[in-house]
């Protein structure tokens, strides 16, 4: 977050206010956090697959002040709800299927615009580092600077055995497999050319210098890549770099490499020990741990007055597809809630995933005390913006719950899921992003138009010194 202008000074003088960073979250998909939605009046995420979409999007978010697009990805259906290996039930709604490859569109979006950055999802786990690292450095060179990559290590049975695994690789395992992948990459981006190594001198007829582009010769446990990068160094070189995860091994990953970290929770109080730990871990590596942006993810359902809110979080759920939302809830927790009936309250059953999972939301959900947690109640939950926290009402208490959520959780920004789009990202425009400016929580211009990611958020388009990336840089002798 940046400070607000507010720095009077003197006796009763106020703290100046940190301003927010906002991320649109999207997926190239019909249905991505609600499903079901795609066929409301106002939707048109049917339209997923056509490029002028993405960029009328791009530019809706540039102008409106967002910071980023986060882009979330799958690579296998969700197929555990009355399966196995069964999409049936997301085909209706559109939930999370089908979904296209979320790089390609990014030259032509930031095309498009002027500020907005691209945060992308891509997996460490079925990938190799050599070709993500010349994809990343060749939208980084199309977006001059304005793309983040999400790193993860998937977490689907169904993309495990569609590259050819019987089972998905161990959780750990994963990560382990990820640390060796950075430090490929790393060497990759920031090691195998050096500064000054093209020079594009028309006269002399050379491109670039001999001597100062070289083999990484990597070899680990896991990857042998002799290099050198296939591609010459991109305006941010190692992109910007996102991640989301709270497990231990998750937690200790983020701490280590990610720039920026997406969070979970229904409350606050709860999100804020996820932030703490991650703060904290990053201190034993070594870093700042303001070096670390942190978002929260949110849906947003916001009017002119809470009635209003509340009657269009209503309509929502009028159009909201049962059999979409249980399929989510199945591939997120592994287990098919299909078998039980439809009275059985989900937290007394014999299935420890499930269970683990509706105990949290029965006890931090705003409004279901007492409640049982019935299928039909978590289709309900789910089917608008999925597993995040929802804040629904006027302008002031949108906007008084994000101030709580960013006091109480230590958070820098939101990633703000949409429940249809186009709609959901113009209400926050209209009536979000002013009543923010009104407070001095959202900055009212860019500070320089057309600034890499990481200078947006660190004043820097290269990666920090402390940041473990950078021990791989080959400075100019």
């Amino acid at each position: 977050m940046a400070s607000s202008s507010d720095t009077s000074t003197g006796a009763g003088a106020q703290k100046p206010k940190k301003q927010f960073l906002l991320n649109a979250f999207v997926m190239t998909t019909p249905g991505h956090l609600s499903p079901g939605l795609w066929r409301h009046p106002r939707n048109h995420t049917d339209e997923y697959n056509k490029l002028k979409f993405w960029t009328s999007l791009a530019q809706l978010l540039d102008e409106g002040g967002f910071h980023a697009m986060f882009i979330a990805d799958t690579l296998g259906p969700y197929d555990v709800y009355k399966g196995p290996a069964n999409v049936d039930p997301v085909l209706a709604s559109g939930a999370q299927f089908p979904v296209n490859d979320p790089l390609y569109g990014v030259p032509a979006m930031a095309a498009a615009t002027k500020n907005l950055i691209f945060g992308v999802t891509a997996s460490t786990t079925y990938d190799a580092p050599y070709a993500l690292a010349r994809r990343f450095s060749t939208v980084d060179h199309l977006a001059e600077g304005r793309v983040a990559w999400n790193i993860v290590t998937s977490y689907l049975e169904s993309a495990a055995r569609n590259f050819g695994l019987e089972t998905q690789i161990e959780h750990d395992e994963r990560y382990r497999i990820a640390e060796e992948y950075m430090e490929v990459v790393y060497k990759l981006w920031e090691s195998s050319w050096r500064d000054d190594a093209v020079v594009r001198d028309r006269e002399k007829g050379q491109f670039a210098v001999a001597g100062r582009v070289r083999q990484i010769n990597h070899k680990g446990k896991y990857f042998q890549v002799p290099g050198p990068h296939i591609s010459e160094p991109s305006p941010q070189r190692t992109p910007f770099l996102f991640q989301a995860g709270t497990s231990k091994a998750g937690t200790e990953f983020g701490a280590k490499h990610a720039e920026a970290v997406f969070v979970g929770g229904q409350l606050p109080e709860l999100v804020r020990k996820s932030v703490d730990a991650l703060r904290s871990t990053a201190k034993q590596f070594g870093r700042d741990p303001s070096h670390i942006k942190v978002f929260a993810g949110i849906t947003l359902v916001v009017d002119e007055t809470d009635e209003k809110a509340q009657a269009k979080y209503k309509e929502y759920l009028s159009y909201a597809d049962r059999e979409g939302a249980l399929a989510l809830l199945g591939g997120w927790t592994g287990n098919d809630v299909s078998p039980f009936s439809d009275d059985e309250d989900l937290v007394l059953v014999d299935k420890p995933a499930i269970r683990s999972v509706i105990n949290r939301w029965s006890g931090t959900v705003p409004g279901t005390d007492g409640l049982k947690w019935t299928k039909a109640r978590i289709a309900e939950f789910l089917s608008i913006g999925g597993m995040m926290p929802k804040i629904v009402g006027s302008p002031k208490t949108v906007v008084d719950e994000l101030e709580r959520w960013a006091e109480v959780a230590d958070v820098d920004g939101f990633n703000l899921a949409h429940v249809v789009n186009p709609g959901s990202f113009e209400d926050i425009i209209e009536f979000v992003i002013p009543e923010l400016r009104r407070r001095g929580l959202f900055r009212t211009e860019v500070e320089r138009e057309g600034a890499t990611a990481r200078e947006v958020f660190f004043g820097q388009a290269h990666l920090l010194s402390d940041h473990p990336g950078s021990q791989y840089k080959w400075p100019i002798e």
